[in-house]
């Protein structure tokens, strides 16, 4: 028994690392700064549960789904690579829209790029299905795992109101260039990954 709460554990962590929830903070604060903390809690909390849900289909069919589809892993790492080098563009060099585009068309940011690919990104998808891959029979492990990962994940988040208090307009801007520099190089690694992982099958 306690070798089984090791291993859930073990695998939480696993899950914790590359949802990467203190590395998102300040582009979560930068992409909510111009909304109230009541409503940025809303957000935060409702992409949160967007990401739980996808993370539990990857959980239950992302193997069964990238084959439906015909597709390979390694096309999740470069779609979600793909997005993350736009939005670290344009955080580098900001237009008067801001990140997310025309800031005064009343939209927020829905499921993209908050939900996925920030929280149930390209390497969590693929952490999922490959725990499952590698050993099906303890499927109830890997869920505890993820709920365990994702409340870790979603307390962190719903906490980062604090620290725009704490940055306030200037130093966001300074972690926002910091932060596109960050999501560039993430990107690149992501779009080289998954096609170093697609060559020697092509």
């Amino acid at each position: 028994m306690l070798e089984w709460g090791a291993q859930i554990f073990s695998a939480a962590v696993v899950l914790f690392l590359v949802m990467d929830p203190l590395g998102n903070v300040p582009l979560f604060l930068t992409l909510l700064k111009d909304y109230e903390p009541r409503r940025r809690r809303r957000i935060i909390l409702r992409e949160t549960l967007i990401a739980l849900f996808v993370l539990l289909i990857f959980l239950f069919f992302g193997e069964d789904l990238l084959h439906f589809l015909n597709l390979q892993q390694e096309s999740v790492s470069i779609a979600g690579g793909i997005v993350l080098f736009i939005i670290g563009l344009r955080m580098i060099f900001p237009s008067r829209h801001g990140v997310m585009g025309n800031s005064h068309s009343g939209t927020e940011p829905l499921i993209v790029p908050l939900a996925i690919p920030l929280i149930a990104g390209p390497s969590a998808l693929a952490t999922l299905i490959l725990m499952v891959h590698s050993d099906p029979g303890r499927f109830l492990h890997w869920l505890g795992a993820l709920l365990m990962a994702w409340g870790a994940t979603a307390m962190i988040l719903l906490a980062a109101p604090f620290f725009y208090r704490i940055l306030r307009d200037r130093g966001l801007a300074a972690v926002e260039r910091l932060m596109g520099m960050l999501l560039i190089m993430i990107s690149v690694q992501m779009l080289l990954n998954g096609i170093r992982g697609f060559l020697p099958s092509a």
